[in-house]
């Protein structure tokens, strides 16, 4: 099985191209003002257009209001969201778009359950925790306290890079992996050399 790509916290288009022409299969948009990875809703749209047919555009949230969401919705119409906090499976449903539900593990957390509650989402990412942050902290997890099964395909993030995706793809056999920090030169800004070489690992 091939296992898909995300490129995550897209700041620029050129950004965006490059990471689409390497073959990623999604790119995340980050609608989350204190992340250093936030962008706005013209960055969003400009970045959203000149994408190529087959990139999945993901924009994501943390506890962000109703109506913020639906404002992006309406302005880039993003094929897939990505919760980030504490939204509830009401809440992630209530804009009938598909989306992903990302959990910050840690020892004690009942994966198996925390996926069962979110019986309508498409994936669950599995990031690590960090003590009040909501990602992209390019920090790993242990592996070892994911469960052998989940009821939902399995989204790897926290950590990852191009030194280390290969081994994290043949630890865990995720669907999909997902990566910010680790492609980057700059907070918000990728090195196209790592965002190159991260996909081919991931592909190999």
């Amino acid at each position: 099985m091939r296992t898909r790509t995300k490129i995550c916290g897209l700041t620029r288009v050129d950004d965006a191209l490059h990471a689409a022409r390497c073959g990623a299969d999604a790119i995340g948009l980050v609608f989350y003002p204190p992340s250093p990875r936030h962008i706005s809703l013209d960055t969003a749209t400009a970045i959203s257009a000149a994408l190529p047919a087959f990139v999945t555009r993901v924009a994501l949230f943390v506890d962000a209001d109703p109506a913020e969401v639906r404002a992006v919705l309406d302005r880039i119409r993003p094929d897939l969201l990505q919760f980030h906090g504490d939204e509830s499976p009401a809440y992630c449903s209530q804009f009938g778009v598909p989306y992903i539900k990302a959990v910050r593990v840690r020892a004690g957390l009942d994966l198996v359950q925390y996926a069962a509650s979110y019986v309508g989402a498409h994936g669950l990412l599995l990031d690590a925790f960090v003590p009040g942050q909501a990602g992209g902290t390019g920090q790993a997890f242990d592996w070892a306290l994911i469960p052998s099964h989940l009821s939902l395909p399995l989204i790897l993030s926290g950590g990852l890079e191009p030194g280390n995706v290969r081994h994290a793809i043949q630890t865990v056999r995720p669907w999909a992996v997902d990566v910010s920090s680790g492609v980057e030169a700059s907070k918000g800004v990728k090195d196209a050399a790592k965002v190159a070489q991260f996909i081919q690992e991931a592909s190999t």
